[in-house]
């Protein structure tokens, strides 16, 4: 049962994460990353038992880099009544059969309008000018962010990830992360400054009022740092996926002409391969409550652990021939969204959003394919998607 250790650079993260979780599976599933001070836990059985067992690995850490950047308490980082209570505010608009009942009217215009513009052009770059726009344009009317235009909340987004994902504690990351957040703070504060004494349906005020008596609103203290948690995953991420399923397309041609063919029919199922293929949330992180046995190894009492969800969705235990995209794979369920009672409370809004993206696109340019001769790159190991996708909006569909 001794510790192991593996010699991973933040780099080779970074760079492509799924070569060092294939060798971790097969070499050490359960050791110690000392590149990012955390112990990685990369088997989806394991993954799944480190989500499911909140006694043995809570969700409180005291020092994760999203506490250091966003402040505690947030969501994420909590468990029991605490957790119930923020996990609660959310869900007034984040029920699946609640957006169900809104989504296709509001993600669907702003698909149509950013689509309409790139009508022109004969090539676009589709992370930056449909899919991320989407994303966040998206998550901030829910939010009450709406009147904040793309490129701030897409800034947003990059410097609070750089703070989020500061497992190394790279001082520049901290103080650009710190400095968003600061600029956040100057926005946000003020309106539910408004929002405690006249609250309206945005996720802000229901943050603030959701199951609370009349005139005791919680503090803004209390819930802003779950309101950046928000802000981080989930303006950006959907739209991180939605880039990633196309690029997936685009690497098995046949698919995409079956999708193209009929969206209605197979675009669910492709959201979800896509979000398996390429984990935009690359980890639940947790603590060791004790020490714990697992994979072979003791995890010791007080350890940070990394049940790392990209891991879990290539374990060939689980998925066969899983680096490969495949749009009728059977079996498991993807881990992408997490276990247990952290799974995502945003997994039906970021799956709707990605599939009307989608399904606007192939509509509006159904010979999309990628730019010759360009290789699609990804870029990062705990927020996951293409740094670009270049792509020729009237070609033929080409194969990678």
């Amino acid at each position: 049962m001794t510790p192991a250790i593996a010699h991973v650079s933040v780099d080779e993260l970074e760079t492509d994460p799924y070569p060092v979780y294939a060798r971790l599976r097969a070499d050490a599933p359960v050791c110690y990353v000392p590149a990012v001070d955390t112990w990685f836990v990369t088997r989806y059985a394991d993954v799944e038992f480190v989500g499911e067992h909140p006694d043995l690995f809570p969700a409180e850490h005291g020092d994760s880099p999203v506490e250091r950047t966003f402040g505690t308490p947030t969501v994420i980082t909590v468990d029991g009544a605490v957790h119930h209570e923020l996990r609660r505010s959310f869900d007034g608009k984040f029920r699946p059969r609640r957006v169900e009942a809104y989504i296709d009217a509001l993600v669907r215009p702003i698909a149509e309008e950013l689509a309409e513009r790139l009508t022109s052009q004969g090539e676009a770059e589709l992370m930056a000018e449909y899919f991320e726009p989407i994303s966040v344009r998206s998550l901030a009317e829910v939010l009450g962010l709406g009147d904040l235009d793309a490129d701030t909340l897409r800034r947003w987004f990059h410097g609070m990830n750089l703070g989020a994902t500061n497992y190394e504690r790279d001082a520049d990351k901290q103080t650009a992360a710190d400095t968003v957040c600061a600029e956040i703070d100057g926005v946000v504060i003020p309106r539910m400054e408004r929002l405690t004494d006249h609250p309206d349906d945005s996720t802000m005020s229901h943050l603030l009022h959701a199951d609370t008596e009349p005139g005791c609103p919680r503090s803004i203290d209390f819930v802003l740092p779950s309101l950046k948690v928000a802000i981080l995953g989930g303006m950006q991420e959907p739209g991180h996926a939605a880039g990633t399923v196309l690029a997936g397309l685009f690497a098995e041609p046949d698919q995409l002409a079956e999708v193209g063919t009929d969206p209605t029919a197979t675009l669910t199922a492709a959201v979800d391969e896509g979000l398996r293929w390429v984990a935009p949330i690359g980890t639940q992180l947790r603590t060791a409550a004790r020490d714990v046995a697992l994979g072979g190894v003791t995890i010791p009492a007080g350890a940070s652990v990394s049940a790392v969800l990209g891991s879990a969705n290539r374990d060939d235990a689980v998925f066969t021939d899983p680096d490969r995209f495949d749009l009728h794979r059977p079996g498991k369920g993807m881990a992408a969204f997490g276990f247990g009672k952290h799974f995502c409370s945003g997994h039906s809004f970021a799956r709707h959003q990605m599939r009307i993206a989608l399904t606007v696109l192939l509509e509006r340019f159904p010979q999309v394919c990628a730019e010759p001769a360009t290789t699609i790159r990804f870029r990062g190991w705990e927020f996951r998607a293409p740094a670009e996708l270049r792509v020729t909006l009237q070609g033929r569909t080409a194969t990678l």
